[in-house]
């Protein structure tokens, strides 16, 4: 973990509610896809833990959705400098991947799979992507994963596009080795049910400090409590106990 400041670059709405942000500044504390960083906004006590979505030597990407006070006073940023904790949680494990893995991301579970595309597709692994979303309005980043050279395949509640239901129902159609995943839990729940492999799975959670100390966001495993600010949040699908 490292506490940095960083400049904001740009920050531009990609929906009526989601916001992307680029800043500049120290990222050499993150060191896998799948972690995140913890934003410290003036005027609130807690700071606001945001996924990472990409970052190189010297810029972060992150893409948040307006959903509180937090995310609010974020979006009307356009410059300026952030105090930011980086290089928080575990991240994905590349090494299980095998050659074809599916990366389903939901709504704001979505960025953290770009840079873990990026970096599988740079292994030479054949990556497909899974985008889940309630509705056409909602969808972001479906070219950005094609530019990568990702087999995109996008889902919609409502059915306004591409394939109509959740991401299991693209799922189901699909050969993979293994399988990643970030969104909501009733949509990981699914996922883990409808899996035919193994596979790692980001959870979202409140939390309090962001690097385990406060164990505000403890959950129970087959090996015990783990903290997903500091255990996870990425959790292996064979030590998940889901609650009835």
């Amino acid at each position: 973990m490292k506490q940095s400041y960083f400049d904001i670059v740009s920050n531009e709405a990609l929906t009526d509610s989601v916001y992307k942000m680029v800043l500049s500044g120290d990222t050499s504390a993150i060191t896998a896809p799948g972690q995140f960083v913890n934003i410290q906004l003036d005027g609130l006590f807690l700071r606001r833990p945001i996924s990472v979505c990409d970052y190189d030597g010297s810029t972060l990407t992150i893409i948040y959705k307006v959903v509180g006070k937090g995310t609010e006073k974020l979006s009307g940023m356009s410059g300026g400098k952030l105090d930011i904790l980086t290089g928080l949680g575990n991240g994905y494990d590349l090494s299980l991947s095998g050659d074809h893995p599916v990366l389903i991301g939901g709504g704001v579970g979505v960025p953290p799979m770009y840079n873990l595309a990026k970096n599988l597709i740079a292994q030479g692994k054949q990556v497909s992507v899974i985008l889940g979303f309630n509705t056409a309005r909602e969808i972001f980043y479906e070219d950005a994963f094609r530019q990568l050279g990702c087999q995109v395949t996008v889902t919609t509640v409502d059915g306004s596009y591409g394939v109509k239901g959740f991401v299991t129902d693209a799922l189901k159609d699909m050969d993979y080795t293994y399988f990643y995943t970030c969104g909501p839990e009733p949509m990981l729940k699914a996922v883990y049910k409808a899996s035919l492999t193994s596979g790692q799975m980001s959870f979202e959670e409140r939390m309090g400090c962001g690097f385990g100390a406060c164990m505000g966001c403890s959950c129970k495993t087959l090996t015990g409590y783990k903290r997903i600010c500091k255990d996870g949040p990425v959790m292996k699908k064979e030590e998940i106990l889901w609650e009835a």
